[in-house]
């Protein structure tokens, strides 16, 4: 099965921690990057393709995701699971203790499981995109840039072992197409 993306770069290459960079500054530059590509394909969906009443839960190829806040699982629809993932994300992103801006300042012990967690909750969505809403991004032609996107999100996460497999396995057919000849 082909899978048409966009460009002819190497996305591989250029994701690659670069001589002398500080591991996690690149993490979190990159990471800043996804959930920002995230926000404008879920963009796409929101006013009209994954609501409350087209999408009353979070699944994505038989699994289904559930909110846990405080020890509670949360039962909650695609979007407002989105919607939390999302602003979880930004809460990290724009906590300097987590993500500092301020060059030399020290990143946090467990920085590495605070960017896993993220990629989880980023992956997730982009399961619930395919498998919910593909046909949307065929129907508007742009399923050539919702296949980059998630490209270069998987080629990241392989790179620096941010999703276990487990975790991907919805998507292991649509991975393995995209990555297969990068």
């Amino acid at each position: 099965m082909a899978v048409s993306t966009l460009g002819s770069g190497n996305l591989r290459e250029a994701l690659k921690l670069p001589p002398g960079e500080d591991k996690n500054e690149w993490l979190a530059v990159n990471i800043i990057d996804l959930v920002n590509q995230v926000r404008m394909v879920f963009g796409v969906l929101c006013d009209s393709e994954c609501t409350d009443s087209k999408c009353p839960s979070m699944t994505a190829h038989g699994r289904q995701y559930t909110w846990t806040s405080d020890e509670t699982v949360l039962n909650t629809s695609a979007p407002q699971y989105i919607d939390l993932s999302l602003t979880s994300c930004q809460l990290n992103i724009d906590d300097e203790n987590v993500f500092p801006s301020e060059i030399g300042k020290q990143f946090p012990a467990n920085f590495e499981e605070r960017c896993q967690t993220i990629m989880r909750r980023l992956f997730r969505i982009y399961a619930h995109v395919y498998f919910a809403h593909v046909s949307h991004f065929k129907e508007i032609k742009a399923l050539p840039h919702l296949n980059t996107s998630f490209k270069q999100f998987v080629l990241f996460a392989n790179q620096f072992h941010l999703l276990n497999k487990d975790e991907t396995e919805p998507l292991r057919e649509i991975i393995e197409n995209l990555v297969s000849f990068s």
